[in-house]
C-alpha cells in the first residue's frame, strides 16, 4: 500500500512515532535554512512559526497522521503555492541538503528512511519551476 493508508502494521505516520517526529524533522530543516544564503531569503522570517506549522502539518497529513493542513488550508497544490518563488536546480538541491540532515536525526529504520526520502526527492523535483539562475 502507498504513504498514509492503512496496513498490517498500521501507517507511517504511526509507525516512526507521529507527530513528535515530524515536529523535530521539520524544526532541523529549517535550522539549516536559517543558515543558507540561497534559501533564507524564500521563507517568511516574520512567519516562520507559520511556515513550521504548515510543512509539519502538510507532512503530517500526507503520511496519515490528523488531516490539520487540509482543514486549514484545503487541498495542498504544492506547485501552485510555490510558483511565485524561483525554485531553480540549486534551490532545490540546498532544500534536499537541509531536508536530508533532518531527515538523519530521526535515526529512522532503513525501510522508513528510504520511503520518507523517496517521496522528499520527488517533491523537490517537481518544484522545480526555472532552470535560470
Amino acid at each position: 500500500m502507498g504513504p498514509g493508508q492503512d496496513r498490517v502494521g498500521g501507517n507511517f505516520y504511526d509507525e516512526v512515532g507521529g507527530q513528535p517526529v515530524f515536529d523535530r524533522m521539520v524544526r532541523a530543516f529549517y535550522e539549516g535554512v536559517r543558515q543558507d544564503d540561497l534559501l533564507w531569503p524564500m521563507y517568511p522570517e516574520h512567519d516562520l512559526e507559520g511556515a513550521i506549522h504548515r510543512l509539519s502539518t502538510f507532512l503530517i497529513q500526507y503520511w496519515g497522521g490528523p488531516t490539520t493542513y487540509g482543514d486549514e488550508r484545503g487541498h495542498p497544490r504544492l506547485r501552485m503555492r510555490h510558483a511565485a518563488f524561483r525554485v531553480n536546480p540549486a534551490a532545490r538541491d540546498r532544500w534536499l541538503l537541509h531536508m536530508r540532515a533532518a531527515v538523519d536525526t530521526l535515526e529512522l529504520s532503513p525501510l522508513h528512511d528510504a520511503t520518507l526520502w523517496a517521496y522528499l526527492e520527488r517533491a523537490a523535483h517537481a518544484m522545480v519551476n526555472t532552470f535560470e539562475d
